[in-house]
């Protein structure tokens, strides 16, 4: 081998990377410790994109074609390596291939309870999996973010490290949607597609990816919810029933109660239920002897919820009240007008 076969065996003529694998999302062309030389073709395929990585900065990204380095091509690189006089002698840096295409069925899913804030029934603890498709958008940004310095970045490794990611930007559009727990339970179908232009820009601004369907297949909430879920499909049906209370009672009519007494308060319940039922609107409202300012305590027992439930009315102003310090009260007016 003369010098000049030896001198061009150092030398990368053709930089190039075909992927047979489909699981591939970011590669790292081997350069063996070869230099670039000016002239080099760069071939980049439909579905890939190079990057240049030069002393561990970004510098120039190229999409599909072939193409001819020099220094016209090249401008920031030929600025990171401080090249005055134009792109003459061989250079070395790494080249990234990233995988553009669509990557579907990935799976997602809640290893642990997410904890939601619903307007009716305050804090729920809601697990939930599905799947997702998606691309990059983004090469530099998911090469420092996601993939790193790994030569070989396959989907499997993705998915792991993505999954508590995805968990994490599905619970953000979760609570910021503010979807109740009984539509998020019954509209499963709807709520992925609803909650996809919600998760895109923060998985595009952190990851350089983008969601291109976003499915929710399970999601489970914790038993007494499911038993409100049942409760209030209970007296939907019922329709006559628009009193929470009036419900429960009625439950307890169809149980039965134990000796003569407790099958006279029955009685006694059904036919004010009835009552109720034939004429509604000439019921007497009850009096009322609150007092004129209240705490969340008295407002609870007054509403015949939790502590917990008035104070997130409270902070989500959909009850009135005035906050002093850490302290909320509310006058017997502002309570009128939230049950009203």
């Amino acid at each position: 081998m003369g010098l000049m076969d030896l001198v061009k065996s150092q030398l990368v003529e053709i930089i190039e990377w075909t992927d047979d694998s489909r699981d591939t999302l970011s590669y790292r062309f081997p350069d063996e410790d070869r230099e670039i030389k000016r002239g080099a073709q760069l071939v980049v395929r439909e579905s890939q994109m190079a990057q240049f990585v030069y002393l561990g900065q970004f510098g120039d990204l190229f999409g599909a074609g072939t193409h001819t380095l020099s220094t016209n091509n090249i401008p920031v690189l030929t600025r990171l390596q401080g090249w005055k006089y134009g792109f003459e002698s061989p250079f070395k840096a790494d080249v990234y291939y990233v995988t553009t295409r669509l990557f579907t069925g990935n799976k997602w899913g809640t290893s642990n309870p997410v904890m939601v804030r619903d307007q009716d029934l305050g804090v729920v603890r809601l697990r939930a999996f599905g799947t997702y498709d998606f691309h990059i958008v983004d090469a530099p940004k998911f090469l420092k973010e996601v993939a790193g310095t790994d030569d070989h970045f396959r989907l499997d490794e993705f998915v792991e490290v993505m999954r508590s990611r995805v968990v994490s930007v599905f619970s953000e559009a979760l609570a910021s949607s503010k979807i109740p727990a009984f539509d998020i339970a019954t509209r499963q179908a709807e709520l992925g597609a609803a909650l996809l232009p919600m998760i895109n820009p923060s998985m595009r601004d952190k990851y350089g990816i983008e969601l291109s369907t976003f499915v929710l297949e399970n999601l489970s909430v914790p038993a007494e919810v499911e038993q409100a879920i049942d409760k209030r499909s209970g007296m939907t049906a019922i329709g006559n029933l628009n009193d929470y209370v009036k419900f429960q009672m009625a439950q307890g009519m169809e149980k039965g109660g134990s000796g003569v007494a407790g099958i006279g308060a029955e009685i006694a319940v059904g036919m004010t239920i009835a009552k109720d039922l034939v004429s509604p609107a000439v019921t007497p409202a009850p009096v009322r002897t609150w007092p004129e300012i209240l705490t969340p305590a008295d407002a609870a027992k007054i509403l015949a919820v939790s502590e917990v439930d008035v104070i997130a009315s409270l902070e989500a102003g959909e009850l009135k009240g005035k906050r002093i310090g850490s302290l909320w009260r509310i006058t017997r007016p502002q309570l009128d007008e939230f049950l009203q």
